[in-house]
């Protein structure tokens, strides 16, 4: 029974530690005022498209057909379904949403097919709001241990170097320089050869300062203003390009060197003719470089023919928050189960027990035993925990 290529299970501690990341994730955006969201999983192919039917990703979309012969597709990110979501909405509309996305793509170690994006984004934004935006994402990273840098570049600035330079064929080249982190910087500058573009590389190896002579680096004079009012570490970086052809202004990249791939990026962009910017975070990347730990704990009540007297300490257990199982009958398969699903306390409910109106308490680790009351398993356990 194997999964199909590009696609995987997720169980057990991976599955609860990217819970604990997605957990971390939302309580942020929360805290930034961002309301959350559901879409649809398939939608239209026409709409999934949109007017970006050129961008590579777009040959990547899975195509699927109804019984009615309508032509659908699997999202393969959130942001166009913004232009449904934003409709009649009070602006600026803050929205989050945490989900899976398919992508029809070649895999590898570090890329599936399907994979689960957590986004962000402002309908109606300032460069305040992108300021802001990168403020959120310092703060999410370092919850989760992650030394990374937030790049951040322009769109606008781009396409006046271009412009400048006499290169035509703007969005090609843009193409050919999100390559940089996945071709040598060799390979970049043949592709960018047939274009006559490769002197641009040239141009990204200069001081910051020679970029003050474009009127576009203005937008990042300002970003970087405001990214200092909230304490953000941005660094510029020219030869940022993002190969997406709808963004328009700001853009941005965090980069860690845990891994060779991006783990959040964005920009700002339109959505129905009104200015946006957003960021999404790859949940699978992260789950991989995290340094948050797993520390659930768990007890086990071993029910020896006093069942009613362990669902009761169960509930009283579970009332405090104690992540409470049980199991009912023989108890050294019970001990078992606890040693394979590492649950370090176990609880013995017994005749012996019942009489002395106490609880055995063994931890699993150690092999002590103490009897307690409930109300002291409860205080030992949550000290413990």
């Amino acid at each position: 029974m194997e999964t199909v290529k590009g696609f995987r299970d997720i169980k057990g501690e991976e599955a609860k530690l990217r819970e604990k990341i997605i957990d971390v994730i939302i309580k942020n955006f929360k805290l930034y005022g961002f309301e959350p969201a559901e879409t649809p999983i398939v939608e239209y192919e026409e709409f999934v498209k949109g007017n970006n039917s050129n961008d590579d990703v777009i040959s990547d979309i899975f195509k699927l057909q109804d019984k009615g012969q309508r032509k659908l597709a699997l999202r393969y990110e959130f942001t166009f379904q913004l232009k449904r979501l934003a409709q009649n909405k009070k602006l600026p509309y803050k929205r989050y949403q945490v989900g899976q996305v398919f992508r029809d793509e070649p895999v590898s170690s570090n890329r599936f097919r399907q994979f689960t994006q957590c986004d962000v984004d402002v309908i109606g934004s300032t460069l305040k709001d992108e300021a802001e935006l990168l403020s959120l994402a310092q703060k999410i990273l370092s919850e989760l241990g992650i030394k990374s840098v937030i790049c951040v570049n322009s769109r606008k600035l781009l396409n006046e170097i271009l412009e400048k330079e006499g290169i035509g064929e703007k969005q090609t080249v843009i193409k050919e320089l999100d390559k940089l982190d996945k071709l040598t910087k060799t390979e970049v500058k043949v592709n960018l050869k047939k274009y006559k573009a490769e002197k641009i590389l040239d141009i990204f190896a200069k001081d910051e300062k020679f970029f003050e002579k474009y009127s576009a680096y203005e937008e990042i004079k300002e970003l970087k203003k405001y990214c200092s009012y909230f304490k953000t570490k941005v660094e510029f970086m020219p030869s940022l390009a993002r190969g997406l052809s709808y963004y328009n202004g700001t853009i941005f990249e965090i980069k860690t060197s845990d891994i060779k791939e991006t783990i959040a990026g964005g920009g700002s962009y339109l959505v129905n003719g009104i200015q946006s910017t957003g960021i999404s975070f790859g949940l699978d990347r992260l789950t991989k470089i995290t340094k948050l730990k797993l520390d659930e704990k768990r007890v086990l009540i071993i029910s020896i023919n006093q069942d009613k007297e362990s669902v009761d300490l169960a509930e009283k257990l579970r009332e405090d928050n104690v992540k409470t199982l049980i199991m009912y009958g023989k108890p050294s398969k019970a001990l078992e189960y606890a040693n394979n699903y590492n649950i370090p306390f176990v609880i013995f409910v017994g005749e012996e027990e019942i009489k002395k109106k106490k609880f055995k308490l063994r931890d699993m680790k150690t092999g002590k035993e103490e009897f307690l009351s409930s109300e002291g398993i409860i205080k030992k356990l949550k000290g413990l925990m």
